[in-house]
Order: structure tokens, then C-alpha cells, then sequence
């Protein structure tokens, strides 16, 4: 699913600008749709997994992402794709929070956090696969092409959700809709740390290539593959120190890191600052999502855990998107070496946000 994700994200806007001529204005509105859709569902996705079960919902949201995907052959228009991102972005916000839920449910307890780690690095290679794949089959075959293998993407993973073996919901008292039961309580402390941290990612995304030409690296794409290395690396290996001693030591750890590398991007302005910085950026906001699911899923209750991934999903998502507007701003009025000046001092924030308020938080809370 990451691998249509943003194999669509790096292919459609120049799709909008070279084939329907669309503006940088429309491109914006366009990519921003998904997003406020995804952001929009998430809580309602949360409350119909603990709700109707988890398969079922599952299911039923990739099986809609997999036919609305077929829209792209006949959005002509701007309006058209609007509307299509839109609808997409609802499936794709339920689709995500139900992969993570369901992968919460099988992973065995004592391993939760090692277990996340291993399944986070399903979008770290999707973050990395799907832009070369998409924009080599633009390259090689056309947009029409890179359309139908988004579709055939989507089916092989509707096909292979399919053998998921889903564990089977516990007995509980019904749950009824109201708007507290969108959201998980003890889920929201730590979604707030989430969010303050996250808004470095939206801007580094946002901006990272832009400064790599400032700067004169000619191939900035390299910055996204070593980053994705840092991630990685950092996935396989966190996972384990968080079961072994909970998440203090580790995110106090990555967090610095982050601290570290936002600065190293501007003393060190050139290829050798360009790329270290990707690898300890990388390594450090590799950890804070899994650290931050698990501490969640290690809070909420079996039947409360769809409100909780959802929860912190939307976070993620207002932190990214705050993000990209909030640097946006400071990069046109300041400079983008600014941008990364501030995005650590927010980390640093919410190293200390972290630190005085959520890790009490979650030993007051941990059963």
C-alpha cells in the first residue's frame, strides 16, 4: 500500500502540471485533499475497528482503495482529481490504522515494541521503493501505465490481507457511538508529543530538496535514500531496548539525535554535512512513531485499541501537515536554513515534553 502511496505522491504533480496544466496553487490543493481526508476518518476508522471487528473493516477499506484507484484513468480535470484524492484519502486513513491494529493484535506482548519496529519498516520501504517505481514507469511507459500498476499494487494487497490471519476479538461491552469513543484518553498525552515532533518531518519533506540545490547538491533524491537507511536501521534496532527497558532511554536518545542533525544541515552546508545529517535525522525520527504506537497500544485496552492507533494516527498527520505549513511560512519570510534551526528547538521541545510529561504519564498508566 506505501508503494502506491508515494509512488502517486512523487508521479502526480508533475502529471498536473504537464498534463493538465494545472497550477502550483491546484498541485497544493490537490496533494492537501488526501490529507484532510485521512485526517477527517481516522477517528470515526478507530471507533468502526472496535466496533464491527477488525477483518471486516480491513478488508472492506482496501477493496474500496483498490476501485477507487481505477479513477485516475478518467479524472480529467482538476475538480475530478480533487474529488478522487479525496475519496482515496478516506480509504487510505481507515486502511492504515487497521493494518496497524491488526499487526498490535498478533504481535505476541512482550515483543510489542521489536514487533512495531519490524512492521514500521513496511512504509520505510515504501517511502523508498515507491518513487522510484512510479517515476520509472512514467519514464519508461507513461502515466496511464503507472495508473493500472497502482490498481494491480492495490489488489495484490487486498489479496494478501486477505490470508492475515486476524485474531479474534475478545468478548466486551458494546461500544456505541459518541464523540469520547472516537478518541482514546490515555492515548492523547502521548499523541500531543507526537504531533510536536512530527512537524519537523512535515518540514524537512517539504523542504529538503530546495535546500539541496541552494547549497549545490545536484542529486538531493540521494538525501531520501540515506535517511531511509537511518530509519531502518534504527527500526530494527529499537524495538528490542523498548521491551527491555521501556521507552525513556531510547527516545531520549533519538530525540537528541534529532536535536544534533537539524543543525548539521546548516554549519556544514555542503554534500558531506548534506548527507551525515540524512543518516542521524534518519536514525532518530525512525524511532519516535513505533516507540510512541507502542506506548499507545501498551496503554489502551484489547477493545480500545482502534481508537487508540487512531488517535495517534491523526497526530501524525495535523503534525505534518502544521509542519509543512508553519516552515513554509518561515522559509519564505526567513530562509530554509531557518526552518531547520527551529525544527530543533521543537525537538528539543518535545524531548522535554516527553521527558516531564508523558513517560509519568505512561508508567502512571501501564498495566
Amino acid at each position: 500500500m506505501c508503494v502506491t502511496y508515494y509512488s502517486i505522491i512523487s508521479t502526480l504533480p508533475i502529471y498536473l502540471v504537464s498534463e493538465l496544466h494545472a497550477g502550483k496553487s491546484d498541485v497544493g490543493i490537490v496533494l492537501a485533499s488526501y490529507t484532510i481526508a485521512s485526517v477527517l476518518i481516522r477517528p470515526f476508522g478507530g471507533f468502526a475497528l472496535d466496533k464491527f471487528g477488525r477483518r471486516t473493516i480491513y478488508i472492506l477499506a482496501l477493496l474500496l482503495y483498490a476501485f477507487f484507484f481505477c479513477g485516475y484513468l478518467v479524472a480529467t480535470t482538476i475538480v475530478m482529481l480533487i474529488v478522487l484524492r479525496f475519496i482515496q484519502g478516506l480509504t487510505w486513513g481507515v486502511t492504515t490504522i487497521a493494518g496497524s491494529t491488526i499487526a498490535v493484535d498478533t504481535i505476541p506482548d512482550n515483543k510489542r515494541g521489536e514487533g512495531i519496529g519490524y512492521f514500521a519498516l513496511s512504509t520505510t520501504l515504501g517511502m523508498s521503493f515507491g518513487p522510484v517505481v512510479g517515476l520509472f514507469i512514467c519514464h519508461h511507459f507513461g502515466y496511464t501505465a503507472m495508473f493500472i500498476s497502482g490498481i494491480a499494487t492495490s489488489v495484490i494487497s487486498l489479496v494478501c490481507a486477505s490470508f492475515v490471519k486476524i485474531p479474534p476479538m475478545m468478548p466486551r461491552l458494546k461500544v456505541h457511538f459518541s464523540w469520547k469513543n472516537l478518541f482514546e484518553k490515555k492515548a492523547i498525552i502521548p499523541s500531543v508529543n507526537l504531533l510536536i515532533i512530527m512537524t519537523t518531518y512535515g518540514g524537512l519533506l517539504s523542504f529538503i530538496a530546495l535546500y539541496g540545490r541552494e547549497i549545490g547538491i545536484q542529486n538531493t533524491s540521494l538525501f531520501f535514500l540515506v535517511f531511509s537507511l537511518g530509519i531502518a536501521t534504527s527500526r530494527l534496532s529499537a524495538g528490542k531496548s523498548f521491551d527491555r527497558n521501556g521507552p525513556v532511554k531510547i527516545l531520549t536518545i533519538c530525540l537528541s539525535l534529532m536535536i544534533i542533525g537539524f543543525p548539521l544541515l546548516v554549519i556544514f552546508d555542503n554534500a558531506v554535512g548534506f548527507y551525515i545529517s540524512a543518516m542521524v535525522i534518519g536514525f532518530g525520527i525512525g524511532v519516535v512513531f513505533p516507540v510512541f504506537q507502542t506506548m499507545v497500544n501498551n496503554l489502551a485496552d484489547f477493545s480500545r485499541r482502534g481508537a487508540a492507533n487512531s488517535t495517534l494516527f491523526t497526530a501524525l498527520d495535523l503534525g505534518m501537515g502544521s509542519g509543512m505549513v508553519i516552515m513554509g511560512y518561515v522559509a519564505q519570510y526567513y530562509s530554509i536554513s531557518a526552518t531547520f534551526i527551529i525544527s530543533a528547538v521543537i525537538s528539543l521541545i518535545g524531548l522535554i515534553f516527553f521527558r516531564k510529561i508523558t513517560a509519568g504519564h505512561y508508567e502512571k498508566n501501564i498495566d
